[in-house]
């Protein structure tokens, strides 16, 4: 059986935290296993982690502020976030960035807050899991400022065109791709540039359950995605880059373990 990572789950406050323990089963039945619990605001990542806690070596979690929460980016808020992130179950700060697509948050507290993280992150030597909507040139700016000290960061959710992949490789990032590329209708442009993603940098995730991907047949009758799903996206990226699924699978399962710095169980 092919061994993955699903290195994006949005489980804490959807439906599926309620069912975890049967996520995480079915999950590992198809060979998916570590999760990672995706935290968007400081409340909701101090949930991920004592979620994570319960399930030791099957989730781990993030701790952050998504730009749809920049506005809730006060002064204490670094202190806060700095004290999740000891937590034994955090592998990395994030979900952070910038996103000028929805502006759920002002975009000058979308900056601030994206930076304050980064710095952070740099301060305490912790990988950075970062978002990106409609705001490359800010994006690639402010992370230009810090990536030398951040020793992993990744893109999660890549969606972009072939010179934001180049822009991304330059900086060295891990990228993240998900069931949008198994989407005919918007994820052309992301499948034309998947084969061109560096191989020891590609990971998978599911972002569930969110983007269930529109090429599984039959879909579940819930018309949610979950970590089980994952080969799914594996088997299509593979097709894409013309590869193996049994050498892709591998890839990606050692670069979210060393993305991470985590050992393999």
């Amino acid at each position: 059986m092919n061994r993955y990572m699903d290195i994006a789950v949005n489980a804490v406050g959807s439906k599926l935290e309620a069912e975890i323990s049967r996520v995480i089963d079915d999950a590992a039945a198809v060979g998916v296993t570590p999760l990672l619990l995706i935290g968007s605001h400081l409340p909701e990542s101090a949930r991920c982690l004592q979620l994570a806690a319960q399930y030791p070596q099957q989730l781990y979690a993030t701790a952050g502020v998504h730009p749809h929460h920049a506005d809730s980016w006060q002064a204490d808020s670094c202190q806060q976030l700095q004290q999740l992130c000891r937590h034994p179950s955090c592998v990395a700060m994030g979900e952070c960035g910038l996103d000028f697509d929805r502006n759920y948050s002002s975009r000058d507290n979308q900056l601030a807050a994206f930076e304050a993280q980064l710095a952070l992150a740099a301060e305490l030597h912790l990988p950075v899991l970062m978002h990106q909507r409609e705001a490359h040139e800010d994006f690639l700016a402010i992370l230009r400022r810090y990536r030398a000290a951040l020793p992993a960061a990744l893109l999660h959710c890549f969606t972009g065109n072939q010179q934001q992949l180049d822009d991304y490789q330059a900086l060295d990032l891990y990228l993240g791709i998900t069931g949008w590329v198994c989407d005919e209708r918007r994820g052309q442009t992301l499948a034309d540039v998947v084969p061109q993603i560096a191989a020891n940098r590609l990971v998978l995730e599911t972002d569930s359950p969110y983007l269930l991907p529109r090429s599984m047949r039959p879909k579940p009758k819930s018309g949610r995605n979950e970590p089980q799903y994952l080969p799914h996206i594996a088997q299509y990226v593979a097709t894409l880059r013309q590869e193996p699924l049994s050498q892709l699978a591998d890839q990606c399962y050692q670069n979210s373990l060393r993305l991470f710095g985590l050992a393999p169980l």
